[in-house]
């Protein structure tokens, strides 16, 4: 049986591949723990700078598997549906509250549960065929795996519900002008562009950046009064690290700094 997940470091890239492609990398259950396993991992990894979320074949993930697995054991009522639901879902909050840089290459459709991990992502870069699509209101389902909330932050609360209550397909140009993706690259070209783009990306300063990460969510949540001591602690903080050391050696060479510096 191959693993349904696939975890591959390559030169301070992390890679989590969605390894169903003969289901469109729909989520089962077996995925979740490997995926938790290789963030928790990655955050405490000193190699690696930026994690990468991409589906194997021609999916990058159709959202939970709707036809089910027969031996999963099955929820007694509403109670126990919701807390095994919930803990599937807490992925999309592992991606979204992790330290490092993380990057969806979205290779093809995106749907439901598989939108929602894209959008948890800091980043997403999307090949020209790809597809962002809501999905649940065809199935008559309101929506998991923080959609809703991903969506209301990324493009706001009207155009959110445009897109959830008409089960929207954007293609991957319409995605780009919402801001929903960063860059649309074409299909020959998407996996040397994703690679590049998270190359250059790992080789950044590695704790500055997650300062940055956590300058971005405290603007999300906090008025300025509030963000501002965090973000000048984080700052003095920042000082103190290897990596500032590093930056200030290599800019009196006059040359490009080598991420992650020795302590």
């Amino acid at each position: 049986m191959i693993d349904v997940v696939e975890v591959a470091v390559r030169e301070r890239t992390a890679v989590i591949t969605f390894n169903r492609p003969e289901r469109r990398n729909a989520l089962h259950r077996d995925m979740y723990a490997p995926i938790a396993q290789a963030l928790d991992e990655f955050a405490a990894r000193a190699d690696v700078g930026v994690i990468v979320l991409t589906g194997a074949g021609s999916a990058f993930c159709a959202g939970g598997d709707v036809k089910g697995d027969r031996d999963a054991p099955v929820p007694r009522d509403d109670e126990e549906r919701t807390a095994a639901l919930l803990a599937d879902a807490r992925i999309a909050q592992l991606v979204w509250e992790h330290p490092k840089l993380t990057m969806a290459a979205v290779n093809g459709p995106a749907v439901g549960a598989g939108l929602s991990l894209a959008l948890a992502c800091d980043l997403r870069i999307a090949a020209s065929s790809a597809r962002l699509v809501t999905g649940w209101a065809r199935l008559a389902f309101s929506g998991d795996f923080g959609g809703a909330w991903f969506l209301t932050r990324l493009v706001g609360p009207s155009r959110a519900l445009e897109l959830l209550a008409g089960n929207v397909a954007l293609d991957a140009d319409d995605a780009h002008r919402l801001g929903l993706v960063n860059r649309v690259v074409p299909d020959d070209g998407f996996v040397a562009a994703w690679t590049t783009w998270a190359g250059e990306l790992a080789a950044g300063p590695t704790s500055a950046i997650a300062g940055m990460k956590a300058n971005v969510r405290d603007a999300l949540r906090l008025p300025l009064a509030d963000a501002l001591p965090l973000e000048t602690r984080r700052m003095v903080e920042s000082a103190r690290t290897p990596e500032h050391q590093e930056a200030l050696r290599a800019w009196r060479e006059q040359r490009p700094p080598r991420f992650p510096a020795e302590r």
